[in-house]
């Protein structure tokens, strides 16, 4: 494996990132797919065996269970200073004044939560899951700032939002002389390609780490088009990202199954090799629920696409509306 900085830091992370909402107990919180903590570890021990140092999770994923699995199969199989362990924070866990969002007692409280579920002391990046509207900036990063003074958080990070307001936030930090924002997380692959029109740009511009969510798309990328999975038929949030533009997106996929079949590789490669060749992209966020997933993901790495193989892949795409910033 191959590590790479993560934005302008001293940073080194795997190219690739093992986003953990796959695991979590099914009985809890809003995803009935997730896998329970004895099928979710050994996907996290093949994780590292793979290479793969860097975790992503959230506070709400699962009520929590998210973090409670990750924390307790990482502190078995790792040591804790050769991995890089990120969380979120925003969303509430149940529903009660200052449970959630990003005011300064939400953020004191949950990060104290999620360092319990983890079994750690610190978190290597804690981000803001989305924008918090009802929130001043100002008050969210100079709280994000004092957890860093207190060696609670290493780095901050940000997740889906407008480019302005991620403008604003790296300007309000700057101007009081907070701690910035390292990277951003954000919706980006080849069925949904609007960020590359400002927030690419900004971070490239920046020198933001980029680890797109959903690379493959709620794996509609890596199967024929009118195919369902488990997840597909319960994931409420997953479908309205991509119910607009089903006759493009459509066409989309068949390119990468075009592409696929003339290499001789699985789609998930294809897809995955496409996304982390983009400007700005730095470590896309993978979900697993089965080993050939990892396998794929790491395989992706090397899997160099010509010019005319990302023109075919990229030729029938439309304008989307933006989505994935609720």
């Amino acid at each position: 494996m191959d590590y790479v900085n993560l934005g302008s830091t001293g940073l080194r992370v795997s190219p690739i990132c093992l986003g953990c909402m796959t695991y979590g107990a099914p009985e809890r919180g809003n995803h009935a797919w997730t896998l329970p903590e004895e099928d979710s570890r050994p996907l996290l021990r093949k994780a590292l065996d793979l290479g793969i140092n860097f975790f992503d999770t959230a506070n709400a994923y699962s009520d929590g269970t998210s973090e409670e699995i990750v924390g307790s199969a990482l502190t078995d199989f790792a040591r804790r200073d050769e991995i890089v362990l990120a969380t979120k924070v925003h969303f509430a866990l149940r529903s009660a004044p200052n449970i959630g969002g990003l005011s300064r007692k939400a953020i004191f409280s949950n990060i104290d939560a999620s360092l319990k579920r983890l079994g750690t002391d610190y978190v290597d990046l804690y981000q803001i899951h989305r924008w918090d509207y009802h929130t001043p900036i100002e008050e969210t990063l100079e709280a994000l700032h004092d957890l860093v003074r207190a060696g609670k958080v290493l780095y901050i990070g940000a997740s889906s939002m407008h480019a302005w307001q991620f403008s604003k936030a790296l300007y309000v930090a700057q101007q009081n002389g907070w701690t910035r924002f390292i990277t951003m997380q954000n919706h980006y692959n080849l069925l949904y390609r609007e960020e590359e029109r400002e927030m690419l740009p900004l971070c490239l511009d920046q020198g933001i780490g980029v680890m797109p969510w959903s690379p493959l798309a709620r794996g509609r990328l890596t199967r024929p088009w009118n195919e369902q999975t488990a997840r597909a038929q319960t994931d409420k949030y997953g479908n309205t990202l991509y119910a607009n533009t089903q006759e493009a997106d459509q066409k989309v996929v068949e390119a990468v199954a075009a592409v696929a079949k003339a290499r001789g590789v699985p789609r998930a490669q294809v897809a995955m090799a496409w996304l982390s060749s983009r400007p700005a992209v730095t470590s896309p966020i993978v979900g697993a629920s089965k080993p050939e997933h990892l396998d794929d993901a790491v395989a992706s790495l090397s899997l160099k696409l010509e010019e005319s193989e990302i023109a075919q892949l990229e030729a029938a795409y439309v304008p989307h509306a933006v989505s994935g910033h609720e």
